[in-house]
């Protein structure tokens, strides 16, 4: 299918996800999924999403407001941080160092230097440098604090916790090719294009030409990789994709293409190079339907994204995961304009 605008997406499904207390988690259809509760996972990117938005609105402004209010309180004493709340209100979990944490330190690195609102920065920048006391030995949530991590660095280089997290998260993300091919994990598993994004950012904010180009030659194996015959996205499943799996494999979930989009976009920032609109383009496409189903994955009258493409179409259910994603993507599509056929 042939796709050559990107529609103005509404935060409508966002808003409706909702209420003072955070973005819930689930949803069955459009409809929250109140006794699922929370995760601070979620709220973090939700909070990225909102204070990139730059057409701003009082409504957003809220958003805004509510999103780093929880983030704040799941940062625990010394920078652990909690991911899951109940419908009341009440943290269910200890304060732990999985993908929540890296979530929470990219979206607090984020809000603490582009968030609109003076002091949103500040209590950004505050709760950042508490996380900021910890590292993660994995790799996916240390690629998620990298890119927090390389906001700050590159607009404050003088703030030693920064650029020491930057530098100890960024060295965990592996780079050697294996045997069987380029890739430096035996499969892909999930939010493959992040680790491209963070060697890439991190090379950028570090100085570090070497961690930058292996990001760039990643991120070309990843859309060369997951790009069919017929020149659209097809993205590993949720039970990853090896060097032998061809494709297409199922369930795809929104992540896989908002994170190339991510990962592309600032490849383009970094770089300037016209190529990696390409890859802009590709993730905005799969969301409109340009897919191994060929079925749209977002609803555009809402902006409620569909949580996951399967064989016979879509899963109806549309929660924070997959809304995010698909806002995400249109961000950067519609950043960049004309020059990804907005």
């Amino acid at each position: 299918m042939s796709i050559t605008t990107t529609p103005v997406i509404s935060y409508r499904h966002l808003m409706r996800m909702t209420n003072a207390r955070g973005l819930y988690e689930h949803a069955r259809d459009d409809a929250p999924r109140a006794a699922h509760g929370f995760c601070t996972d979620d709220v973090a990117r939700a909070l990225v999403v909102v204070v990139r938005e730059p057409e701003r609105s009082a409504e957003l402004d809220q958003l805004t407001e509510t999103y780093l209010r929880f983030v704040e309180a799941a940062v625990a004493p010394g920078g652990r941080v909690r991911n899951r709340m109940n419908r009341i209100g009440r943290w269910t979990d200890a304060a732990s160092m999985g993908d929540w944490w890296g979530r929470a330190v990219g979206a607090l690195g984020f809000t603490a230097i582009h968030a609109p609102d003076p002091g949103h920065r500040e209590r950004g920048l505050r709760s950042f440098l508490r996380t900021a006391e910890q590292r993660s030995p994995d790799v996916r949530a240390s690629a998620f604090a990298v890119l927090g991590a390389a906001e700050v660095v590159r607009a404050r280089p003088d703030l030693l916790a920064a650029r020491t997290l930057l530098a100890e998260s960024v060295a965990v993300i592996p780079t050697a090719p294996l045997a069987a091919w380029t890739w430096p994990e035996p499969r892909l598993r999930y939010a493959n294009a992040t680790l491209c994004e963070a060697l890439i950012a991190g090379g950028d904010a570090l100085g570090s030409p070497q961690l930058l180009e292996r990001g760039l030659e990643l991120l070309a194996f990843l859309i060369a990789t997951e790009t069919g015959a017929d020149g659209r996205l097809s993205v590993t499943g949720t039970a990853g994709r090896g060097p032998r799996d061809l494709g297409p494999l199922w369930d795809q979930q929104p992540i896989e293409p908002a994170a190339i989009a991510e990962a592309c976009a600032r490849a383009h920032a970094v770089t300037g190079e016209a190529r990696w609109l390409d890859g802009v383009r590709l993730a905005r496409d799969w969301f409109l339907g340009a897919n191994d189903s060929g079925i749209p994955m977002v609803d555009a009258a809402t902006g409620a994204g569909y949580d996951g493409l399967e064989p016979s179409g879509r899963n109806r259910n549309r929660g924070a995961e997959s809304t995010l994603a698909a806002l995400s993507t249109f961000q950067h599509a519609r950043a960049l304009g004309r020059e990804v056929g907005a």
